[in-house]
Parts: structure tokens; C-alpha cells; sequence
């Protein structure tokens, strides 16, 4: 994630705000420009500081506080390019399905920053009925006390609303023996399913993909019952990057996606701040990284991977001295990185070809 500066003041702007907390200005995200600007109003419709255009609108959904994005130009829909994928939303009339709702939204704009910047291919369910990208946030229903499941089927992924609860998704984490459970880890996750239809699948990779990853024509349900009922392998670090990865190449390909995204837009905000680490007591150089490249066009994946070890080495220290969990509490084995370099490949290669 980028920072960004209010043109009208020169104020920093994190990619959450609504206004400048300096000058006041109304602020919102262009996401063709891929940034942040100061709007005004021209009329009934806005301004734009940040390319000096004219004849934007605020997202519909501005209107419940759950988006701060601009509409792209000429659009008739009323959503920006991240809302427009919404299918079922909560019942926006409870307020804490409301409150719990604008957690998701912040977690998916997130997700979109990044998949926007890659020029990822991004059709609605408008633009393919079949197997358009599409999200469904849903309340688990208390009457007959059904529980909302999070996963993904042909372009459709559902979030179950319950994960915005902090409370009841560090129950699930602490259930399920995960050292990691976020809502944007959740979006990143179930939309590298997606990916692996779209770019894998249909993409003509199926035997490079499996190549790495394994053979994903093995039974997905017997694979799923086997790893609840066994657990993972005991040597897994070796080869996965979670625990959860070992059950069906499906699931390592969507974990190791999301470790991916995890990775390259930690590494943006932290080339933002110019980030170095060079601790006095390594001489060998194996904890040393300066982090002044743009991880989104980086050529391999090995410059990503050679900074991201020595800085998370560093911000787990960092986390440990306050008394918190390591803030990237994962091993990237070497079988790992091979795997993160197939992404790697797959989301430049989309790139490089110019177009979605």
C-alpha cells in the first residue's frame, strides 16, 4: 500500500480516509489513477484535485460510510470498480451488521488495490453471469442457528459476516491452531481460488501449476475430511507455507496467493517509508535489506523474498518487545518461495501482456 498526499495542503493520506484531517478537504480513491485526491464539488457532481478532472461521483455506497472510492468515469451503475462486485450484502438497517459490513468493505477495497494493480482481470457477474467475481457477506441466521461458511465457488465468495467480530474470529483462530486469521487474509485467500479458475485453469497452466503444487484432480471432499480428521503432516514446514496448504493443491495454490499479496503490499508500505534493516550485529549481510524497490514490478521473485525475510525478522523483534504475536508468523521454506516465484510469474505475465 502506497501513502499518499492531499493536493490542496500537502498532508499525508492513508488509503482509509474520507477527509483530510489537516484542511478538511474530501478526500477519495481513483482507481485508475491508483490514488488518493482531494475532491470538490463542481455542481452536483466532483472534482478532482489529483488529475484536475471533472464529472466524478462517490461510490453509492459512500452514502453507509463503507467506501470511499470514486466511480469511473461514464459509469451508469452508481458503484466504483470495487463495490460493483457485491452481491448479498447484511441487513444495512441492524447497526451492527452495518458496523461489521464496513469491516469487510475496508478489508475487500484493500484486496481490489492490489488486484487493480496488477491489471487483473476483474469481470462482474454483469459482464459474465457464469463465472463472474461476485461476493456475498451473510449473517449467520439465528432462528435455525445456521453458521455461515466462508469459501468460494465458481467466482462466487462468501464472507461470512461473524469473521468481523474480533472477539469470535480470535476464538476461531485460537480453535483451529492458526497463528494467522485477519478478514483480508480471508479475502486474499478465497480470491486466489478465483484465480487459479481464471489464470490456471483457463489460462491453459494446468500442467505447469501442477508441476509445483501437485495434482488437484484428487478428491477435494476426502482431502478436506483427511486433513481435519489427521491434521498436517509433521514435517509440512518443509514444503507448505501453512498448515492448511497440505490439504489439496487447491488450498496450497489459494494460501501461497494470498501469502503473496501478503508479502508484496507489506513491502510497498514499507518501501513508502524508506525501511532499512541493518542490525550492527550481523556481518554477513543475511539480515540486511533495503527496501527501495516497488515490489508490484519487481522481475523475480527472490528481490521480494530477500527483503521480506530481513524485515520481518526485524518487525517480529519488534512485535515481541511490546508483547504481541510476530507479525508474519511463517517460515518460507525454499520448496515455498519456489511456489510464491509460480505466482509470481502468473501475475506478471497478465501484466506484461498489456491488458486484463
Amino acid at each position: 500500500m502506497k501513502l499518499f498526499v492531499c493536493q490542496a495542503c500537502g498532508n499525508v493520506l492513508y488509503f482509509e480516509n474520507r477527509t483530510c484531517e489537516r484542511c478538511g478537504h474530501r478526500v477519495a480513491f481513483l482507481p485508475e489513477k491508483e490514488t488518493m485526491s482531494a475532491i470538490e464539488p463542481d455542481g452536483e457532481v466532483w472534482a478532482t484535485l489529483a488529475d484536475k478532472g471533472s464529472g466524478r461521483m462517490p461510490c453509492r455506497n459512500a452514502e453507509y460510510d463503507s467506501c470511499n472510492w470514486l466511480t469511473d468515469a461514464g459509469d451508469t451503475t452508481g458503484y466504483c470498480r470495487a463495490c460493483r462486485h457485491n452481491g448479498v450484502v447484511p441487513d444495512l438497517s441492524d447497526q451492527a451488521q452495518l458496523a461489521g459490513w464496513r469491516e469487510l468493505e475496508m478489508a475487500k477495497h484493500r484486496l481490489f488495490y492490489s488486484l487493480i494493480r496488477w491489471k487483473l482481470p476483474l469481470q462482474t457477474r454483469q459482464d459474465n453471469p457464469e463465472h463472474g467475481l461476485i461476493f456475498n457477506f451473510l449473517a449467520d441466521d439465528p432462528q435455525s442457528g445456521q453458521k455461515v461458511l466462508t469459501g468460494h465457488d465458481n467466482g462466487l465468495i462468501t464472507i461470512a459476516l461473524t469473521e468481523a467480530d474480533d472477539i469470535e474470529r480470535e476464538r476461531r483462530r485460537l480453535e483451529m491452531g492458526e497463528p494467522y486469521r485477519t478478514l483480508l487474509g480471508h479475502f486474499r485467500h478465497e480470491v486466489g481460488h478465483y484465480f487459479w479458475d481464471v489464470l490456471v485453469r483457463d489460462g491453459g497452466m494446468l500442467d505447469e501449476c501442477r508441476a509445483v503444487f501437485g495434482d488437484d484432480s484428487a478428491d477435494y471432499g476426502q482431502a478436506l475430511q483427511r486433513h481435519y480428521a489427521e491434521g498436517a503432516p509433521p514435517d509440512w514446514q518443509q514444503n507448505y507455507v501453512s498448515a492448511y496448504a497440505t490439504t489439496h493443491p487447491w488450498e496450497d495454490f489459494a494460501e501461497t496467493w494470498a501469502h503473496y499479496l501478503h508479502i508484496v503490499d507489506t513491502l510497498e508500505m514499507a518501501s513508502e517509508f524508506g525501511m532499512e534493516v541493518r542490525p550492527k550485529v550481523d556481518r554477513d549481510g543475511e539480515l540486511t535489506a533495503r527496501i527501495r524497490f516497488n515490489p508490484y514490478e519487481a522481475r523475480d521473485v527472490e528481490a521480494i523474498v530477500n527483503a521480506w525475510l530481513p524485515f520481518t525478522f526485524a518487525m517480529n523483534s519488534v512485535n515481541r518487545a511490546m508483547g504481541m504475536r510476530d507479525l508474519y508468523p511463517f517460515i518460507l521454506s525454499p520448496v515455498v518461495v519456489d511456489k510464491l516465484g509460480f505466482i509470481h510469474g502468473v501475475v506478471r505475465n497478465v501484466g506484461k501482456a498489456g491488458k486484463p
